[in-house]
């Protein structure tokens, strides 16, 4: 299926969807938060699209927003997407999770929460995957600030 293909099927879905290429082969799609887990169970279950293979989901700070960006990939009919979702909300960054259509995003989610501090609604269990519990603050945030540790060129 073309890029073009996948834009219309999926606007026929959520019509409010933005899509660019941003110089790039993979069709990209940004969601709103209170659409995301409509529009991943979508695109898994519909046959015509099928992404059954969850291969990143990395934590973003762009500064004025956080956010999560999910590549996915359907074994069955060879094309990959690309998914962001972002909030302006810095203190209390949410999202629902997607763990329960793809397995494989509850250690990448655990690994985004730790780093980032976005919290996903419905994980079974959010926890910090690599800092200690009393770890201050998020260190992949580009806000963050730690005096002993950070090296400043």
């Amino acid at each position: 299926m073309t890029n073009e293909a996948l834009q219309s099927l999926i606007s026929s879905w959520i019509p409010e969807l933005e899509f660019t290429e941003e110089k790039s082969q993979f069709l990209n799609i940004s969601v709103q938060p209170e659409q995301l887990h409509s529009l991943m169970s979508q695109l898994k279950s519909n046959t015509e699209t099928s992404f059954d293979y969850l291969f990143c989901l990395s934590g973003v700070d762009w500064e004025t927003s956080l956010g999560v960006v999910y590549h996915l990939e359907s074994i069955t009919h060879r094309h990959i997407i690309v998914v962001k979702v972002k909030t302006a909300d810095r203190e209390n960054p949410t999202f629902d999770t997607v763990c329960d259509i793809w397995r494989t995003a509850e250690f990448h989610e655990r690994e985004v929460f730790d780093f980032f501090g976005i919290k996903f609604n419905n994980h079974p269990n959010l926890k910090r995957l690599f800092l200690t519990e009393e770890w201050d603050g998020f260190p992949l945030r580009k806000d963050y600030v730690d005096e002993i540790n950070m090296v400043i060129k």
